[in-house]
């Protein structure tokens, strides 16, 4: 079986244009997350894909395999589908594909190792998502946290924007989570997936999740214990970053 993983970025952010591009601790927020993922020491092959020249031309200077994509993708996970299709080798529909969002600079590898497990363990799964438990009221409230609800065995039954589950007030006991941007998927469910159409409540969350429950398929959390690890969404999260970076045990080693 191959492990695949593909990171999908863009410049045309619509709430931060070029972030793949602007620098963390002096190092373009895209080179932090690849080769933190390159960290991960079982790929068959790690994909950089895009449909901007900018990156490319950056990634073509750090020599890492990129696939250009089509401009015409709303949803990360369509991105990385096409990829798929052009990086070169042969992919069977048991094998695995990862999704890496370009906008993650604090991942570890031992995320994409828990991402993945499910899969190997169970080969009833063919979906996963890492859930990270919330450490915070701020993140708990913040629209740019997407909030995953699942039911007792794991399975995803809806993620939101919005501060859910319900709580008068917020304590690490709610049991919240979050989405870490790392999917696993198997390749046939993920063709599968790209060839749905876009569901209403993926469009009204802006969460690709929302289509596989939307159409009765299932996804299957991979937990995560909260840490200090800040995704970027606008240019307000980069000074965040930047302060826990330089912390992280990972800064240095790439």
């Amino acid at each position: 079986m191959k492990i695949i993983g593909v990171v999908p970025a863009r410049m045309g952010s619509s709430r931060f244009y070029g972030k793949p591009l602007h620098p963390i601790c002096g190092r373009p927020m895209i080179e932090h997350v690849f080769e933190r993922a390159k960290l991960f020491d079982k790929w068959d092959g790690l994909y950089l894909a895009t449909c901007d020249q900018d990156i490319a031309g950056f990634a073509e200077q750090k020599h890492y395999p990129t696939v250009m994509t089509s401009n015409q993708h709303k949803r990360c996970l369509d991105r990385v589908a096409e990829a798929v299709t052009k990086c070169g080798q042969p992919v069977l529909g048991t094998d695995v594909v990862v999704c890496v969002q370009g906008d993650e600079p604090m991942l570890s590898p031992d995320m994409i190792d828990a991402v993945i497990q499910p899969l190997l363990i169970d080969k009833d799964i063919s979906c996963t998502v890492l859930a990270m438990d919330i450490g915070s009221e701020e993140q708990f409230v913040n629209p740019d946290t997407v909030k995953i609800i699942h039911d007792m065995q794991g399975n995803v039954l809806y993620t939101s924007r919005s501060p859910i589950p319900y709580c008068t007030s917020f304590s690490a006991e709610l049991g919240a989570k979050r989405i870490y941007g790392i999917f696993a998927f198997r390749w046939d469910f993920l063709q599968k997936f790209n060839q749905l159409s876009e569901s209403p409540l993926e469009v009204k969350e802006a969460c690709d999740s929302n289509r596989i429950v939307d159409h009765g398929l299932r996804q299957r959390i991979a937990p995560y214990p909260y840490k200090p690890s800040f995704s970027v969404d606008s240019p307000s999260d980069i000074q965040r970053v930047e302060e826990v970076m330089l912390n992280d045990p990972l800064w240095g080693d790439y």
